[in-house]
């Protein structure tokens, strides 16, 4: 099986001189299409800065990404913005849904700046991701009336909208209590297995890790396991 992610000695500095502080060093990782991978760690690890270089959100001090085949240049920012828009959905752990929005119209919103999809098939796509997700009935109710793991369901269909390669989720069940974190992890991996979408989780919590096809462990800033 090939690989959707490859990261060759990335590392990630901040600061200058004796304020250097490293947070990541020499970080060697393959993630296969299709994986269900979670990055794990103490906090200070280093998992959302890898998560975010994973993500074309920040750019590596030194080394290489390479994204399905294509290295990325983290200088050229019209083109990383594009790469994001068709190749990467995004779920965080506050959701991040808009409020004065629907379920549905949140759905649709990373799909407003695309000038290839229609607004009849920008719809479409909501609609039927709200039904995989068991939000038929809720597509027109706001955030505000919605619970935490409707929310997140939400956000997931959201992240989905834009088809792409790889979903990336930071912490995506620390808001969420047992009973929505079986089933935000259950809907997820049905995805996977079905879609073939790779998910990629920055995460604390062992429920998620013990979903995992793959796991990555970090500790200051290097992969331990």
């Amino acid at each position: 099986m090939s690989n959707i992610v490859e990261l060759r000695a990335v590392g990630k500095h901040y600061g200058k001189g004796n304020n250097t502080v490293v947070a990541l060093e020499h970080v060697d990782l393959e993630i296969p299409n299709q994986a269900f991978t979670t990055i794990s760690g103490p906090s200070g690890s280093g998992k959302s800065t890898l998560l975010n270089i994973i993500g074309i959100l920040v750019a590596p001090s030194r080394g290489q990404v390479i994204f399905d085949g294509t290295p990325i240049e983290f200088d050229d920012f019209n083109a990383m913005a594009d790469f994001r828009l068709h190749k990467l959905g995004f779920i965080f752990q506050s959701f991040n849904l808009i409020p004065v929005l629907s379920a549905l119209e949140n759905v649709m919103v990373p799909l407003m700046i695309r000038k290839d999809i229609s607004l009849a098939e920008r719809q479409q796509r909501a609609e039927k991701l709200l039904t995989s997700v068991g939000l038929a009935d809720r597509a027109y109710q706001r955030p505000d009336e919605l619970s935490g793991g409707q929310k997140q369901r939400v956000a997931i269909a959201r992240a989905l909208v834009g088809e792409p390669k790889v979903i990336l989720a930071d912490e995506p069940t620390a808001n969420l209590d047992s009973e929505s974190t079986e089933t935000i992890l259950r809907i997820m991996r049905d995805i996977n297995e079905q879609f073939g979408t790779a998910f990629i989780f920055s995460t604390h919590d062992p429920r998620v890790v013990n979903y995992a096809k793959q796991q990555v462990s970090l500790r200051d800033g290097r992969i331990v396991q």
